[in-house]
């Protein structure tokens, strides 16, 4: 990242470390989760716009980025023990989630442990507690959905993406989805897409602020609000206008100003 006070950083997990940029600020810690495809990088253009004194830890998840060495499980719960491991590195006394779809519902995992230090959740398009009409089919088409660049492409301009991205984020979604590892690539699809955990967002105490693109796709603004909303008593809901899925790529200005506010009511 362009900023001078980010620290590239290795995080010991389970079975190996993770990699991640870390900049230390005032407030909560700001912990960014990506989405299934992406990396530390989906979150770049939103970092850019936080206020200059933000705190924030930004990561590459197992199986992804450059933490793709690391060996499996890479279900919910293994991710959901990733983050914990880095926020316990960090020695976070306050500190708020930021998780995107797949990100959004391992941070829904982890923060129905009640963890020590959350102070608040920011779900982006955050894919909801319990599967909504999702087939084997629907699996099947999601499994083969990183097979190759030409596959990449058809997802974004099909799928995830409202307004079409720049020839640079494209790249980089092409890149970062077939970076990923076969086992961590499957594990969403085949297990974490279907898991339900419903029964434990309930008991999510701390503020929730969950951010719907008003195009997206995949978890659209009235999935959620029907589907998450109802199970976690603290949240509420903000649309993004004028963007699909890729909220973080697509409109990076509307999820740092969302994210600021919230912070600042903490």
């Amino acid at each position: 990242m362009a900023s001078q006070n980010v620290v590239g950083r290795f995080f010991d997990v389970q079975g190996g470390q993770v990699y991640a940029h870390v900049r230390e600020g005032d407030g909560p810690v700001l912990v960014f989760l990506h989405y299934w495809g992406g990396s530390r990088r989906t979150w770049i253009p939103v970092l850019q716009r936080l206020g200059p004194g933000q705190g924030f830890v930004v990561y590459d998840q197992r199986g992804w980025g450059d933490s793709t060495s690391l060996p499996g499980p890479y279900g919910l719960e293994q991710l959901a023990d990733d983050a914990q491991r880095v926020i316990d590195a960090l020695g976070c006394s306050r500190y708020v989630l930021v998780g995107h779809s797949m990100g959004g519902k391992t941070a829904q995992v982890l923060a129905a442990r009640k963890p020590e230090g959350l102070t608040g959740v920011v779900l982006v398009a955050p894919a909801p507690p319990a599967p909504i009409g999702v087939t084997r089919q629907v699996q099947e088409t999601v499994s083969h959905a990183y097979d190759d660049e030409e596959a990449v492409l058809q997802s974004i301009d099909l799928v995830l993406a409202h307004r079409g991205l720049t020839p640079e984020l494209r790249r980089q979604v092409v890149e970062d989805s077939m970076r990923g590892c076969e086992q961590a690539r499957l594990a969403w699809p085949r297990h974490g897409l279907i898991q339900d955990v419903s029964s434990g967002v309930g008991a999510i105490e701390v503020p929730v602020l969950v951010l719907a693109g008003s195009h997206d796709k995949v978890d659209p603004p009235a999935v959620l609000t029907d589907h998450l909303l109802p199970l976690i008593p603290a949240a509420s809901l903000s649309v993004l206008e004028d963007s699909g899925h890729l909220s973080p790529l697509e409109v990076p200005d509307q999820v740092a100003v969302h994210i600021g506010a919230f912070v600042a009511q903490l």
